[in-house]
């Protein structure tokens, strides 16, 4: 049976079964393809995309069965979003901010400069109208998107150097994603995106003097702290970035609503696991960095300061000649500034509280 005919006969099924498990469609099984943009393997972001595919199958009673690849074993690590677009490949995992390149307004998707966190994110996508923004954004590309949860706070980046003051970081090259890049050219860095397997090699062998990737437990992951011994928490540009799974608009547009549900649901519930699995690892892996040799500090403050003046600067401009990301920004921006007030009152009080309880 081909994937249109399986999925029409779902439609009919989904009245007599709240799975798929109707007699009509028992013996037919849909075969897609999902591509990754993280390596096979890597934790938390490619086993992220894997766990989902199995999460689906498991859900769906094996009647959907999904083939995964790694980023770079069926398209370039990029290339995600192109391939789900074009029908080259019938899903997708990654970062939303990879293919702002064709999408601008992806970058709200993800993360921007002291934007949303975590959980401030997952609640703009979810109740804010985010996911209906996001909706009318991919549109035209044929793609339908669904956040897949994301890192938490995410890491500055590893330095070869130590960065005392602002000057120290002129002239420097390094690998940063998202706005992070524009923001720290501002600052006078040179700045490249090189895919995760060509971090450690490019900070090896002097292509670049500093790198960012994501946190503790990726970072190390990656070896990085074996060439950049100087780790800066946390990042100015990652505050909470979202991975995203993407269904091509033909394949969901012929799923019953029964099915569309379950991937819905699948979405959410790797979303859960990833945000939790990131958590307690990057914690665990923190402490342990340390006896790595790794100089684990925060930015100086005229640097932070730096920072957040370039970042400003930025995110004013970004939405600017671009009608979606314009459409978005105004009101985006207007809730940053209500949940840095909300996060002050609460979640840092706290923070700072239960530090001062426990010696931290």
């Amino acid at each position: 049976m081909q994937r249109r005919e399986f999925l029409k006969a779902g439609a009919i099924a989904a009245a007599a079964s709240p799975l798929l498990a109707a007699p009509a469609i028992a013996q037919a099984t849909l075969n897609l393809k999902l591509v990754g943009g993280f390596p096979r393997g890597f934790p938390g972001v490619g086993t992220g995309a894997e766990k989902l595919a199995k999460r689906i199958e498991g859900m769906t009673d094996g009647k959907v069965k999904i083939t995964y690849y790694g980023g770079g074993e069926l398209v370039p690590p990029f290339e995600v979003f192109s391939a789900v677009s074009s029908g080259a490949a019938d899903m997708g995992h990654t970062a939303p901010y990879f293919h702002a390149g064709k999408v601008r307004s992806a970058m709200y998707f993800t993360t921007v400069p002291y934007g949303l966190d975590q959980t401030e994110l997952s609640g703009w996508i979810t109740y804010g109208g985010g996911q209906e923004l996001w909706d009318e954004a991919y549109a035209p590309f044929g793609v339908k998107s669904f956040y897949a949860g994301g890192s938490g706070a995410q890491a500055g980046g590893w330095f070869k150097k130590p960065i005392e003051k602002l000057d120290d970081l002129a002239g420097l090259k390094m690998r940063i994603a998202g706005l992070g890049g524009d923001v720290m050219r501002k600052l006078g860095v040179n700045t490249v995106l090189t895919p995760p397997p060509e971090i450690y090699p490019a900070l090896q062998s002097g292509v670049v003097d500093a790198a960012e990737f994501v946190g503790p437990w990726n970072d190390v992951a990656l070896g990085l702290y074996k060439v950049a011994p100087y780790y800066y928490l946390p990042a100015f540009h990652e505050p909470g970035p979202a991975l995203e799974m993407m269904v091509n608009q033909n394949v969901w547009g012929n799923m019953s609503p029964t099915l569309q549900a379950i991937f819905a649901s699948a979405a959410k519930a790797q979303a859960e696991d990833t945000i939790a699995e990131f958590r307690y690892n990057n914690t665990r892996v923190l402490a342990d960095l340390v006896t790595k040799g790794a100089k684990v500090s925060a930015f100086p403050a005229d640097v932070v300061a730096a920072l957040g003046k370039a970042s400003q600067e930025v995110l004013e401009a970004f939405p600017k000649g671009d009608p979606m990301s314009e459409k978005i920004h105004g009101a985006y921006v207007d809730y940053i500034k209500q949940c840095s007030a909300y996060t002050k009152a609460m979640e840092g009080r706290m923070y700072a509280d239960r530090a001062a309880v426990w010696g931290s």
